[in-house]
């Protein structure tokens, strides 16, 4: 099969189609025909050298799918040959097989198309898991969510307003400020030219919110925790603006704050299936329903990685940025 190969660390013209071995199926595991998979801004840490795949995963970038069933593994149930998923991977999905566990296979959406289908379960998996499984948001609640324009961002809004949340997002343009609000945002705040914290202050009345979902880490941690009601809960996915800083612990006593961090690809097989049943139960009828959707960007031949890895990194995409074999 071809695949795409980081020849070594460095920058987007290091990823090159190869012709490369096929996946070796184990005996949970199904084989897929990739139709699609999407980028994530691990993708380009792990280009760079700086996010090595987890032992045993497949060298070659890529975290989600969607494609069509070739093979299934002699313990696998529940899956035939021929069926067509998504699925939320360690590696390997910027090639034209994967091999992957059974329990990270999720169906095609209704309504949704199989192309479509690969920038979902990336987005899904993250947010149902970190919003809502670890920050326990629900309805009549009022989440922030940063980068709302992102792949993460857009499906945030969308799943925290269908489960009756007050949505905030901040973006640093108003064409993607205008993308946030129509997908729902409520409110929605120019990061580069507007103070965030007063912002949420202003609306909820000095309160603040109740859920952060945050990619931005160390230079936003003070700020994200001023912008905090009683109870309030910051949930840490990405570290694109540093790894280390120092807060007021003071910040967290009087309102009871709790701060977390998640990542989903060095979770375990058993845990990754755990998410992905509770996403199938709890995001996907949202899908179905209309409530919720997949945003595309951009499509890639897979052959252009590269340039693919240059749209996102120039952050000018709004939602999922999808490579075609």
């Amino acid at each position: 099969m071809k695949a795409i190969v980081i020849t070594t660390g460095g920058g987007p013209e290091v990823l090159q189609l190869q012709q490369v071995e096929d996946p070796e199926l184990k005996d949970d595991e199904v084989l897929i025909k990739v139709e699609a998979t999407a980028l994530n801004r691990a993708d380009t840490l792990q280009r760079k050298g700086s996010y090595p795949p987890p032992k045993g995963a497949s060298p070659y970038p890529g975290l989600e799918c969607s494609g069509t069933i070739q093979a299934v593994g002699k313990n696998v149930l529940g899956w035939r040959v021929g069926d067509q998923v998504c699925a939320l991977l360690s590696g390997g999905g910027y090639a034209e097989k994967v091999a992957v566990p059974a329990g990270q296979v999720l169906p095609i959406p209704l309504g949704v198309s199989l192309k479509e289908a690969a920038g979902l379960p990336e987005v899904a998996c993250t947010v149902w898991s970190t919003v809502f499984m670890m920050s326990r948001l629900s309805a009549r609640e009022t989440f922030l969510v940063h980068g709302g324009s992102s792949g993460i961002g857009t499906f945030a809004i969308q799943i925290a307003k269908s489960k009756g949340a007050t949505v905030f997002a901040t973006a640093g343009n108003e064409e993607k400020l205008a993308f946030c609000r129509s997908l729902g945002a409520d409110l929605c705040i120019n990061y580069k030219t507007e103070d965030f914290v007063a912002c949420v202050k202003e609306e909820t009345g000095g309160k603040g919110v109740d859920v952060i979902l945050d990619c931005i880490g160390a230079a936003y941690l003070q700020r994200n925790l001023d912008s905090l009601n009683f109870d309030g809960r910051l949930c840490i996915i990405g570290l694109q603006g540093g790894a280390v800083t120092e807060i007021k612990l003071n910040t967290l006593f009087p309102k009871r704050l709790t701060v977390q961090g998640a990542a989903l690809r060095p979770r375990n097989p058993e845990n990754k299936a755990m998410v992905v049943n509770e996403v199938e139960k709890n995001v996907w009828p949202e899908i179905v329903a209309g409530k919720v959707k997949p945003i595309i960007y951009k499509s890639f031949p897979l052959s252009e990685a590269g340039e693919a890895h240059k749209l996102m990194e120039s952050n000018e995409h709004i939602g999922k940025i999808l490579l075609v074999p």
